[in-house]
């Protein structure tokens, strides 16, 4: 920790006080001084002192030629692992919403009590912890949220693509529309990753999960006693994105009375925090998105038209997964490549009967959904390849992975996917089965030749079910009887199967 004042018994009495709580705190007498300490601390002198930024700064507020508030500037533009806490003699909301805009973690007011301070300090930890794992994580967030990681060749995302290039290096607001789960955040993170604010906050809300009451709190903050429970004053989620990107999800489930605050805050880029008179202005790049057509909710009355206008300026609709299943594949290999090195184990891939059950089903959940299921088969699976049983019943039931069962086996012929042929177990001959009669190919009836293709049908169905019948004839779409009617006209013995 580095102590800041322009007093050096006050800043030497402090820092023992965090000396004796474990931290290891050097001291600067004023703000010139701590800046040349924190720039030496960044930069280290050779190999002997290597860099090491400070964790948190304590800086006192009034103090000559480089006061707090610049030095609480300077520190967010040039040291962003360090985090700031401000001390001052005379606190006012003013001079608090300004340290905070600026990155302060905490203004307290003097004299501060070492209960008090000990809280504010802890705080600054977590939130220099935080910091810290997230430059670790930026560069997997840029790999994960970046437009190269948005998987689709289907004619509509490549639309999306370029909507999203041209969009990103201005101010413009954006309007996704789409399916929960066709990936509207993903496009928001991308967008806001490649625009000149990528180094500033990305805020995300989903105003449908916060209830009515909130919902003013948690996007323009609130002052402490301003309602019942507002034991402290409260940032929200538009301060909180200042020089950054603020991206509101189902903005369709905002209440009439919202919608009205929010239209003069996207038009000027003020508003007063609940329970203040002070109004405060902000620079936010609004990304906003819909899971229901504004047009309709619009045209029933449920939201205002200005305000719909207001937000569709850039629209970006984002086609549900079920009507882009070319896509399936490429979003397949990325999210088993993403959840197998999570768990740490080798997944060499996807078989036929598995990718073809993935493309044939209708994805309610969207590439979310999906995802979610690539990710439980990675757990469950117990081969280094996933395979039908690994699915859950929702993608292996129904007529669609019976039909990708039936022609493959009929044919012998290569699965799409797979690389691979799924081969009859015996020619279609009467040798084959034993109620077939004597007799080559040619002599075999059409009924005896389709009891080889159907007694595989039948055998596949239940390896997938991992031998239980009657999953399996629920798969086939027959009843239980007629599956152990068929096993038994088929020769296929029940315990063995």
């Amino acid at each position: 920790m580095l102590v800041v004042d322009d007093d050096p018994i006050i800043s030497e009495s402090l820092a023992e006080f965090l000396r004796e709580e474990g931290f290891e705190v050097t001291t600067a007498v004023g703000g010139k001084e701590a800046i040349d300490v924190l720039q030496k601390a960044e930069t280290g002198s050779g190999a002997t002192e290597p860099p090491r930024p400070f964790a948190v700064v304590v800086s006192d507020v009034s103090m000559p030629e480089v006061g707090g508030m610049d030095l609480l500037r300077h520190i967010a533009k040039n040291h962003p692992a360090t985090v700031a806490l401000l001390l001052t003699g005379y606190g006012t909301i003013e001079s608090a919403v300004e340290a905070l805009r600026h990155g302060a973690v905490d203004y307290l007011t003097k004299p501060v009590l070492d209960s008090e301070l000990k809280v504010a300090l802890q705080r600054a930890l977590r939130q220099q912890m935080l910091l810290a794992e997230n430059r670790q994580l930026k560069a997997q967030l840029e790999t994960r949220y970046g437009l190269d990681s948005v998987i689709g060749s289907d004619e509509r995302m490549l639309r999306t693509y370029d909507l999203v290039e041209a969009v990103a290096p201005t101010k413009t607001t954006v309007l996704m529309c789409g399916e929960s789960g066709t990936g509207k955040s993903l496009i928001a993170h991308a967008i806001h990753l490649r625009s000149p604010r990528k180094d500033k906050p990305f805020v995300e809300l989903a105003c449908g999960s916060i209830p009515e009451t909130l919902l003013e709190s948690e996007l323009f903050g609130h002052v402490k006693g301003s309602f019942t429970g507002a034991h402290a004053d409260k940032i929200g989620k538009f301060l909180a994105a200042n020089g950054g990107t603020l991206f509101l999800d189902e903005i369709n489930s905002a209440p009439p009375a919202m919608q009205l605050k929010l239209l003069r805050v996207l038009q000027e880029r003020k508003f007063e925090p609940v329970g203040s008179n002070t109004t405060i202005e902000v620079d936010v790049r609004v990304i906003l998105a819909t899971n229901q057509p504004l047009e309709d909710l619009v045209a029933a009355g449920k939201f205002r038209q200005d305000l719909y206008y207001r937000v569709n300026v850039v629209k970006i609709d984002l086609p549900p997964l079920r009507e882009r299943t070319s896509d399936v594949p490429h979003l397949v290999d990325h999210f088993l490549r993403q959840h197998a090195a999570s768990v740490g184990r080798a997944i060499s891939g996807v078989d036929a009967l598995a990718m073809d059950a993935l493309r044939r089903y209708s994805f309610p959940g969207n590439v979310r959904e999906l995802g979610n299921i690539i990710e439980r088969a990675v757990v469950l699976t117990r081969t280094d390849t996933i395979r039908l049983e690994d699915l859950p019943p929702q993608v292996t039931a129904g007529s669609g992975v019976l039909a990708a069962t039936i022609a493959p086996i009929a044919t012998g012929l290569t699965l799409p996917h797979a690389g691979a042929t799924v081969p009859l177990t015996g020619p279609l001959n009467a040798a084959s089965h034993p109620s077939s009669p004597a007799g080559g190919a040619d002599a075999a009836s059409l009924q005896d030749a389709m009891k080889a293709p159907e007694r595989q049908i039948i055998l596949q169905a239940i390896r997938a079910c991992n031998g239980n019948k009657l999953k399996a004839a629920e798969m086939l779409q027959i009843n239980r009887t007629t599956l152990y009617k068929k096993m038994k006209t088929l020769g296929i013995d029940p315990k063995a199967a």
